[in-house]
């Protein structure tokens, strides 16, 4: 038998019509795009071909990996890329595919903004307003939220790729917690038993929302500690309760931190809701 031994360099797109069974070691530590790629290196011919990943018999596999690699072993028909491509995004969270780590153009501006200046610029130009192409409306593409959650939706909610993109979207563009409840309450009356997930998506919205309306730019989970700012500090019995857990205000970047013990929240208690909450409790100030 014929033998290559090599790195993931083959993804790139070597073809080896001839070749018919690819093992792959240690496939836990590949991105599903990298699997997917390299399951194509096989079955380029009219030969019956076979691909293996494996993993270590005695290593504990991380939720995100067993979802990768069900992912691969599901969709295995012709023309699955699409399908691989949204269940990528739906493992990654829409917070990185549709947020400030996006590539290229997208990266500059972020999803949501982007795809406001698209639409502006096709409306335009159908109008013929070419000239007016750099009125935009304002976006949340500057504000980082990250608080450790799972936060999509789930294809066994949503099963239209289609609608999950759309709903992404809209999610996206609120930036208002009214118009996040409205789209909550929209999508809950035409998909009901919406799961945890997809309840996290939406309280991470909101929290977003709040943060634009508060002028908030960053809020974070950093060693135990939830990092906000800029933001006013806190007053009366709110500041007070957070004194009590060594929460810290630095009044020159107006940067707040609170501990996590702050919130009292059981394994299975929610962060986002906390966070969001906390912050409510001081836009009423």
């Amino acid at each position: 038998y014929d033998v290559l031994l090599c790195t993931t360099i083959i993804e790139s797109g070597l073809d080896v019509p001839t070749a018919n069974t690819l093992i792959v070691f240690d496939a836990d530590r590949f991105g599903l795009s990298q699997l997917y790629q390299l399951r194509g290196r096989v079955g380029r011919s009219n030969r019956q071909a076979y691909a293996y990943f494996t993993v270590r018999p005695d290593k504990m596999l991380s939720e995100t990996a067993e979802q990768r690699l069900n992912a691969i072993r599901e969709f295995t028909e012709f023309g699955a890329g699409f399908r691989i491509a949204m269940r990528d995004l739906e493992i990654r969270g829409a917070g990185d595919m549709l947020g400030a780590e996006q590539s290229g153009n997208m990266s500059a501006v972020g999803f949501d903004l982007f795809a406001q200046m698209l639409a502006e610029a096709v409306n335009a130009t159908r109008e013929g307003r070419v000239d007016k192409c750099d009125l935009l409306p304002p976006a949340l593409s500057d504000i980082t939220v990250n608080i450790p959650a799972h936060a999509y939706i789930p294809e066994e909610y949503i099963g239209e790729a289609d609608e999950r993109v759309m709903l992404y979207r809209k999610i996206a563009a609120a930036d208002e917690v009214e118009v996040v409840d409205q789209l909550r309450e929209a999508t809950f009356q035409r998909w009901p038993q919406m799961p945890q997930a997809t309840e996290n998506l939406f309280t991470k919205a909101r929290v977003k929302a709040l943060a634009n309306q508060m002028k908030i730019s960053t809020i974070t989970v950093v060693a135990g500690k939830l990092n906000v700012e800029p933001v006013a500090q806190p007053k009366g019995d709110l500041w007070a309760g957070m004194r009590r857990a060594k929460a810290r205000y630095v009044s020159q970047s107006k940067k707040l931190q609170v501990p996590l013990k702050y919130f009292g929240l059981a394994e299975d208690g929610s962060l986002l809701e906390a966070v969001y909450c906390l912050l409510k409790d001081m836009s009423e100030q």
